[in-house]
């Protein structure tokens, strides 16, 4: 039984093997940028919305008001980061109803992937809401014997995404070709509207998780007020 699907190799593109990840990969770009040209193409105010264009509405406005309810304001890179973050994996997730498509997330490759975009992605808006020394500044908080511990931390979150998310898509995969084997009618159908289940609900996780990662890397600390206070004189 084929566990991952970095061990399928479908072709060669320029002497380099294409394994059904990268693939698959591809496609799930494909099919997002072509689903959202094909929305947006009349995007005018006075074209009335579809029902496919008020879908799209409804998703991203749900996602904008996840992302404002943990970080408490409206930060449009992070709806771009989280949101893409949620939308890649919930249609992997989803396509594994194609037959024969296996999806990029039951590879360690694409998860540990995005992981490290994670990872890369929260210094980087940490720097740029408090400048280069202020976020550095959070590895020593509220001490400098906490920076080995901090650091560790930071990476230990990147390992645990990578390993939640390919754990839960594994796992259904192979009780899926167990049951298969036992009965081959009745349980896989079950089992693959659970695997779904489960799909969506990973995706909003791992972006959620991320988006919270981040909005903690960007809480500006409000600045202690060092001043003196005057006594008033009678």
């Amino acid at each position: 039984m084929q566990l991952t699907p970095d061990d399928s190799i479908l072709f060669t593109l320029l002497g380099l093997p294409v394994n059904a990840t990268i693939f698959n990969t591809w496609i799930i770009m494909a099919v997002l940028a072509g689903v959202a040209a094909l929305i947006t193409r009349n995007l005018r105010p006075d074209v009335p919305p579809n029902r496919w264009r008020t879908a799209l509405e409804v998703t991203v406005n749900g996602i904008v008001s996840q992302i404002a309810e943990i970080t408490g304001r409206h930060d449009p890179r992070v709806l771009y980061f989280s949101g893409t973050l949620f939308l890649f994996i919930v249609t992997a997730n989803l396509l594994t109803v194609v037959p024969g498509f296996d999806t990029p997330t039951a590879s360690l490759s694409t998860t540990v992937a995005l992981a490290l975009s994670v990872l890369i992605a929260v210094p980087m808006f940490g720097i740029g809401s408090r400048g280069i020394m202020g976020y550095l500044k959070t590895y020593i908080e509220p001490s400098i014997i906490m920076l080995p511990f901090n650091i560790i931390s930071e990476f230990s979150r990147g390992i645990s995404l990578a390993i939640r998310l390919y754990g839960n898509i594994m796992s259904g995969a192979v009780i899926a070709a167990i049951l298969l084997g036992v009965a081959p009618f009745f349980f896989p159908v079950v089992m693959n509207m659970l695997g779904l289940l489960t799909g969506v609900i990973q995706a909003y996780i791992f972006a959620i998780l991320a988006t919270v990662y981040i909005s903690s890397a960007t809480a500006v600390q409000p600045a202690s007020d060092t001043s003196e206070t005057t006594k008033e004189t009678p």
